[in-house]
């Protein structure tokens, strides 16, 4: 006899057949996960609600549900792509306001939809904390303005959660871009109009691209506009969209390598299915996120208070600036030890990238060395060369730091500069780089262990702190756009505790998602997880046992390749492919050698057949 069906099920098949019916996209797959929701083509994930279908998660799971389906019915990712501006900030408000308007569209045509997507809004801004929010600081920006930006379209007031948060901006905003907002409504199904008004509030709002030259950039994109209506659609806009990046990217420098470089990156990804690797005889490897906490015994208390966040959003600009000036002259003492390290992996990977000659061959260009066989022997086959581009996979490095407190001087500083002088290395000879951190938001518990109190104290509640996930860089940011961000690291107050299985957990999950061949994770830490609050109403090795199941499912399920350097701590007894330093100054070297090590494994499989 079959077991009961859980109640959950015909709940998440009754999602999914709305989302694909809302999007118009029989082919749209639609998951459910403990994962971050996340819309990536034709793929939907939401977030997992829990057996008994709390009302909170509900809304939730059927507010992320309708919005990527509304954003998958009335977006265009070339339109948004063309108009979308350089800076951090300004492309996260860009981004807010172009899924107000996706989602104003549903909401102002169907009352469902509507209801849905505010219940859904409600629940996301509770687990965000807007509702605590005291200052401007506090209150980010990009969320307060897709709040302002729902308003202008259809009218409705913020939800409660945020409302304060709102109203904490909307003097200034309404002072600088009031009557650019209330020119959204007329251009709601126009995206490209919206685009252009939402770039205007940048402006308004102080927020543009530096180099952006406000009307010229709208002319040139107005004659494109008129160019694309004389043709095929798709083709012309696909003109349209290249025509203007360019324009933008002429403006930024050093940003019409970087398309070319991704353009290269494209090519090689079109050619991957078509090629078998040579290392046949490899083990499978998995390339899909996992989040095995309930088969481990590993229990998650609430994942309300967590955060993942860029490093610009934890610290004003000037601060910014300012720490990574201090950064800078650190880094000037150090820089000659390191950076040779560093040009010798560059040497190392252009290297692999060179071109090379193939001999003995039957046709091709004469091999001049061989002309005495030649004249011996006229009719002498196999006297001929080919040159041959080497292979080298489109690689991605992810560096992922403790930012605990342990680290707290010398050595987050070193491992800052490491990362620095590491990041701009590989973006030279084009391997994409993501520097990230992990903490945790407040020491010994947070908001998570006031929870777990006011609901007494129940046993064995699992982690009990809010972590705090940092992005320094992201993969696809350029170097440039990025570099003051590692500054952070030398913010007083920012390093706390840390729970590793977590955190590696995250980093491997992005890291699976880009569309790269080859991927490295390469984690510096300087001691096992620790977390007070955690380990004081769980067991003793409650957090290094999680870390020792993750790190053995990336070890032996994934295709990402899992490198680690313990600071003044063994860590060899964690990870397989590891080194232990005892000075933070050896750091530069070991994450050189490791790194080089790997590439030059690599090599060794890319050249078979070569003479």
């Amino acid at each position: 006899m079959s077991e009961p069906e859980s109640p959950v099920e015909p709940f998440k098949r009754a999602v999914a057949a709305a989302v694909r019916s809302l999007a118009g996209e029989p082919e749209l797959e639609v998951a459910f996960s403990s994962e971050p929701a996340q819309l990536e083509g034709l793929k939907a994930r939401l977030t997992a609600p829990s057996r008994n279908l709390p009302p909170g998660e509900v809304a939730l799971v059927r507010g992320q549900g309708d919005a990527y389906a509304l954003r998958r019915a009335y977006h265009a990712e070339k339109v948004h792509d063309r108009f979308r501006p350089q800076s951090l900030e300004g492309a996260a408000v860009f981004e807010a306001a172009e899924q107000a308007r996706v989602e104003a569209i549903g909401a102002l045509a169907m009352k469902g939809v509507a209801a849905n997507l505010t219940a859904g809004l409600e629940q996301r801004m509770l687990s965000r904390g807007l509702a605590r929010a005291q200052t401007r600081e506090e209150a980010p920006l990009p969320e307060v303005m897709g709040l302002l930006v729902r308003e202008a379209l259809t009218g409705e007031k913020p939800p409660a959660a945020a409302a304060k948060a709102v109203e904490l901006w909307r003097p200034y905003v309404e002072g600088r871009a009031g009557k650019d907002l209330a020119k959204l409504q007329a251009a709601l199904r126009d995206q490209t109009a919206f685009a252009r008004l939402t770039r205007t509030i940048l402006r308004d709002l102080s927020m543009g691209d530096e180099s952006e030259s406000g009307q010229t950039s709208d002319d040139e994109s107005e004659n494109n506009d008129g160019a694309s209506e004389k043709g095929d659609d798709q083709g012309d806009t696909d003109e349209e969209g290249e025509s203007t990046a360019s324009d933008f990217e002429q403006s930024e420098g050093d940003d019409s390598q970087e398309a070319e470089g991704d353009i290269q990156s494209e090519q090689q990804d079109d050619l991957t299915d078509a090629t078998e690797p040579e290392d046949g005889a490899k083990p499978h490897r998995h390339n899909a996120p996992f989040s095995h906490q309930d088969n481990w015994g590993y229990k998650i208390l609430t994942a309300q208070y967590d955060e993942e966040i860029a490093a610009a959003d934890l610290c004003e600009a000037e601060e910014l600036a300012r720490l990574r000036g201090f950064l800078d002259q650190q880094l000037a003492a150090m820089q000659g030890v390191v950076s040779r390290l560093a040009n010798k992996l560059q040497r190392l990977l252009m290297a692999q990238q060179n071109r090379h000659w193939e001999f003995d061959l039957e046709e091709g260009l004469l091999d001049s060395s061989r002309l005495t066989r030649i004249v011996m022997d006229p009719m002498c086959a196999l006297s001929f060369k080919y040159e041959k581009d080497t292979e080298f996979r489109d690689t991605v490095v992810t560096l992922l730091l403790d930012n605990s407190g342990s680290m707290r001087g010398r050595p987050i500083m070193v491992a800052a500069m490491c990362a620095d002088i590491l990041g701009r290395t590989l973006e030279r000879v084009g391997v994409k780089t993501e520097i990230l951190g992990f903490t945790t938001r407040a020491w010994k518990g947070g908001l998570a262990r006031e929870a777990w109190l006011a609901a007494g104290k129940p046993p064995s509640p699992g982690r009990l702190n809010d972590l705090r996930h940092i992005v320094y860089k992201a993969a696809d940011e350029p170097w440039r756009r990025a570099k003051k961000n590692l500054g952070l690291m030398m913010r007083e107050g920012l390093l706390k505790e840390n729970i590793d299985g977590e955190a590696l957990t995250w980093a491997h999950n992005r890291l699976i998602g880009r569309p790269e061949q080859r991927k490295i994770l390469m984690v510096i830490s300087d001691g096992a997880p620790v977390d007070d609050s955690t380990l004081s109403v769980n067991a003793g090795n409650y957090l290094e046992k999680h870390l020792r199941q993750v790190i053995e499912e990336i070890e032996t399920r994934s295709n990402v390749e899992l490198t680690a350097i313990g600071i003044g701590h063994d860590v060899t007894r964690y990870y397989q492919k590891a080194v232990t330093i005892v000075d933070a100054e050896q750091l530069g070297g070991a994450m050189t050698t490791q790194l080089t090590s790997l590439f030059e494994g690599d090599r060794g499989r890319g050249r078979r057949g070569r003479r």
